[in-house]
């Protein structure tokens, strides 16, 4: 058992790509080790998963790994780059607190999702959907916030509280 471990590790190293064992270890290692995430509205686990994954690397200080979550490729990776820089400054002491993730609307596709950062009183909202031609990409998320001031800010329609519009945005 032990050999076969270690070969299927040492083949995920040669081919470059995380093996789906080392994913889920991986998954369970974050989540063991953050504070669990209040869920509001209708998430899929999907999209679920990418806004987890998203507050863990925030509040670990981990940009580089943060980035690695954009929906975007080399064409923004500047704008990226100093968004993961912005939103990690910018909400890292909350992110390692109590959180609640209120997610908007339909999710088979994208999702608006809204942020509470409670320790610190912030908010964020930012939108993840299904990249790729097919989805073929997995779930990203929308990081062109560049300007710092931009990436702190928060959008005037967002409640105070979670669930206060009964997870649907205004329109």
């Amino acid at each position: 058992m032990r050999a076969a471990l270690v070969a299927v590790l040492a083949w995920g190293g040669l081919t470059g790509c995380a093996s789906p064992d080392e994913d889920r270890l991986q998954y369970a290692t974050d989540y063991g080790n953050h504070e669990p995430l209040g869920v509001v509205g209708y998430p899929t686990s999907d999209s679920l998963q990418i806004t987890q994954k998203l507050i863990w690397r925030i509040a670990d200080g981990k940009a580089g790994e943060l980035e690695a979550l954009a929906a975007y490729g080399d064409e923004a990776k500047d704008e990226t780059r100093k968004t993961a820089q912005n939103w990690v400054q910018s909400f890292g002491k909350g992110a390692g607190g109590k959180v609640t993730a209120e997610f908007y609307d339909e999710g088979s596709v994208r999702q608006t999702v809204v942020v509470y950062f409670h320790d610190t009183a912030q908010t964020k909202a930012f939108l993840v959907q299904l990249t790729g031609r097919t989805g073929e990409d997995g779930w990203r998320v929308h990081m062109r916030e560049p300007d710092p001031k931009e990436a702190a800010g928060s959008l005037d329609w967002l409640p105070k509280t979670p669930g206060a519009l009964g997870s649907k945005t205004p329109r």
